[in-house]
């Protein structure tokens, strides 16, 4: 099972549930838990291989963001979570849409932050170069530069800082077996693409998020559930970025569904 931690404001405050994205872990959620705190009940987990899960890495065989969703799922059912909104960053927001193909019954909402949709030429080039050489380099000198050319700005720099040492927690085992996933990426994304869930999703992108932000902007025009929130002054990893805005907007748009609900 996965680490993970509560904090229950009370029984009849709705849960939210953190996924990060790979090569981090929940400690990237800083800047939002005291908020967060202050509305919801809040559960953060690492996931496998990350964080404090990484200690039972090696009971894993299969790596898929279907085995990876149905962790997530496991692990709601041992904290007697039924059902969440759940807010993610990059590759975290890939693993919440699967698990709203798996069980869309146990997703209130979606808060989809630094999302990724479809892979642009660039980004599909740097795929494929880190898989031809990702057997070769230190998996660090590719991790850096992902993040290097993903963020790229002086202002990116804290965001771009924190996921670079976070990395470095990984072992290189860890990291190609989480790189191995990016085979799934093209087609996943695809079937996304055409399939909307009728579940409330919120897109929460940075301004600057050259490489991600425009498939975003088609997507949100094309699924009628979902909606679109430009965060200024910020790349791809907007919770980091721009932590206020981040924290307003994902916060009002939990609260506007569970008022809906309500009434």
């Amino acid at each position: 099972m996965l680490y993970f931690k509560k904090f229950e404001l009370n029984a009849t405050a709705p849960w939210v549930v953190f996924v990060h994205g790979a090569g981090g872990n929940s400690s990237i959620w800083f800047k939002q838990l005291k908020d967060y705190k202050q509305n919801f009940n809040v559960m953060l987990l690492d996931l496998r291989g990350h964080g404090k899960s990484k200690q039972i890495l090696n009971n894993y065989s299969n790596y898929s963001f279907k085995d990876i969703a149905k962790e997530i799922l496991d692990t709601l059912d041992s904290a007697q979570i039924q059902k969440a909104h759940f807010v993610g960053i990059s590759l975290g927001t890939i693993i919440i849409r699967t698990i709203g193909e798996l069980a869309p019954h146990r997703i209130e909402s979606m808060v989809l932050g630094g999302a990724i949709t479809r892979l642009n030429f660039r980004a599909r080039f740097l795929s494929g170069a880190g898989n031809l050489f990702k057997n070769i380099v230190p998996y660090m000198w590719l991790y850096s530069l992902f993040a290097w050319i993903i963020m790229p700005k002086k202002r990116h720099k804290s965001s771009r800082t924190l996921f670079i040492n976070e990395a470095k927690k990984l072992c290189q085992k860890e990291f190609l077996r989480w790189y191995r996933l990016t085979y799934e990426v093209n087609p996943l994304l695809r079937y996304f693409k055409e399939k909307e869930l009728p579940i409330p999703t919120l897109y929460l992108m940075g301004e600057e998020d050259y490489m991600f932000l425009p498939p975003v902007k088609m997507i949100v025009d094309k699924h009628k559930h979902s909606e679109l929130y430009v965060v200024s002054n910020s790349g791809h990893v907007c919770n980091v970025d721009q932590p206020e805005q981040f924290n307003q907007i994902s916060i009002n748009f939990i609260k506007r569904l569970s008022s809906e609900k309500a009434a």
